[in-house]
């Protein structure tokens, strides 16, 4: 009944507004009602259960279950690129030559030699290289010592660089587990055990460890906004919660137990000792948080530029507001941390986080900016019921990712006047997104 309503075909504008209003009802009402019967079931289902009895059965159906729904809008966000076959075998390195001739017995009497034909075929040696090290010494009579001649550079320990290069190469870029290694060197004639192979992995990792610090610093300081996101991880069979941040430029991953606030500025932080500064900053954080009018005089007295090592600020806290509760304790820990965080002058500090808008990313930064997947997943969860509602929703949506890819556009060659050309639409989708 509903399929071919036209609203501007109404001319009446008050019966224009009055059927638009009733249409958002419907909308509400329904989505109520779904709410409402999940609700009832299960309801339903506790009350069986007190009984004694069975909630509704789960019948599983008989065509393959439908994938769940996929509320992401990466997809919608990625443009599908053209994409050109280059000519590998220009970027090939030949490591040797080799002339093939022709059989002369194939060859009759008159062939005439004509040159070559150059064919380049790819191919992997994999075999040992085992070294056994002469290494000279010395003895001195006048220093009673001895000098023993030092193994090159790379070399360590039982295994080569290469052994080692490898081993990190096949666990952590291509996911090997160790089992796997293991029988992969012994069939190319490495002996190493099960706990050799395992300290490869784990142990004097210090160059790699100062190498990922140095990373990380370098791409906070490339620019003063970055992503951050978190996402649940296991970890020996406990959950704990991977952060990624990230720019153009670079991204780096950390893992934490929890993902509070702290363990955030940790993560931004790149896992410096904690420090907290009660200024007025901290304080104004605060003034959302319900505190005791006596704490507030409290920790107004205690306010200053000091920084304070977790120790110091959570015994002073014990001695001047021993009755705090779980949340306001936090709150203000959370809040000292965040300022000390911004007061830093020897690391970098960023200015704008590009992120969801979940609770423990608040005070972080200056300034918060939802990400383009985050801004467009909730149009994703919506369920209109009115055919009209459906197309307005498409339509809002494919005009929402013609602005984004406009202004990536923009970015990639700005010009005065962009965004008042008659040639693009910017000025109507921004009024469209208001």
């Amino acid at each position: 009944m509903l399929d071919d309503l036209d609203l501007n075909a109404i001319q009446d504008e008050n019966a224009r507004e009055l059927i638009r209003r009733l249409l958002n009802l419907i909308e509400q009402l329904s989505a109520d009602l779904r709410e409402a019967q999940a609700e009832n079931q299960r309801l339903r289902d506790e009350n069986n259960r007190l009984k004694g009895e069975q909630g509704k059965p789960k019948v599983k159906p008989n065509t393959p279950k439908a994938p769940p729904v996929d509320h992401s809008s990466e997809k919608e966000r990625r443009r599908p690129r053209q994409r050109h076959k280059s000519s590998k075998k220009a970027v090939i390195e030949v490591n040797r030559e080799q002339v093939v001739e022709v059989d002369p017995a194939r060859l009759p009497a008159d062939a005439e030699f004509k040159g070559y034909e150059d064919v380049v075929v790819q191919d992997l040696l994999l075999k040992t290289d085992n070294v056994c090290f002469h290494k000279q010494k010395y003895y001195a009579l006048s220093t009673r010592q001895t000098y023993l001649a030092q193994l090159p550079q790379g070399y360590g320990g039982q295994f080569g660089p290469g052994v080692k290069a490898l081993t990190l190469a096949l666990y952590f870029g291509m996911g090997a587990s160790e089992p796997k290694i293991l029988e992969f060197f012994e069939n190319v004639g490495i002996q190493i055990s099960g706990g050799e192979l395992s300290n490869l992995l784990i142990k004097d990792q210090a160059g790699f460890h100062a190498e990922k610090d140095a990373v990380y610093e370098a791409g906070l300081r490339s620019s003063p906004w970055q992503h951050s996101d978190d996402t649940q991880t296991r970890v020996n069979g406990q959950n704990q919660h991977c952060h990624g941040v990230c720019n153009p430029v670079y991204s780096a991953y950390q893992t934490t137990p929890t993902k509070e606030r702290l363990a955030v500025l940790d993560v931004l932080g790149n896992g410096r000792t904690r420090r907290f500064r009660l200024n007025q900053e901290a304080l104004s954080y605060l003034e959302g948080v319900v505190l005791s009018k006596s704490a507030r005089q409290t920790l107004q007295t205690w306010s200053s530029e000091d920084d304070l090592d977790e120790v110091t600020f959570q015994q002073r806290l014990d001695t001047w507001l021993p009755k705090l509760s779980v949340q306001q304790r936090k709150a203000i820990v959370d809040a000292a941390a965040v300022a000390a965080y911004h007061a830093e002058s020897d690391f970098p500090v960023i200015q704008a986080l590009i992120c969801d808008d979940a609770p423990q990313f608040n005070w972080l930064t200056r300034a918060m900016m939802l990400c383009w997947v985050h801004e467009g997943r909730p149009y994703k969860k919506l369920t209109p019921v009115v055919p009209l509602h459906h197309q307005e929703l498409d339509n809002f949506l494919k005009r929402f990712w013609d602005y984004y890819d406009q202004l990536l556009a923009y970015r990639q060659n700005p010009c005065p006047g962009y965004f008042t050309h008659p040639s693009n639409f910017l000025g109507n989708t921004l009024g469209l997104m208001r």
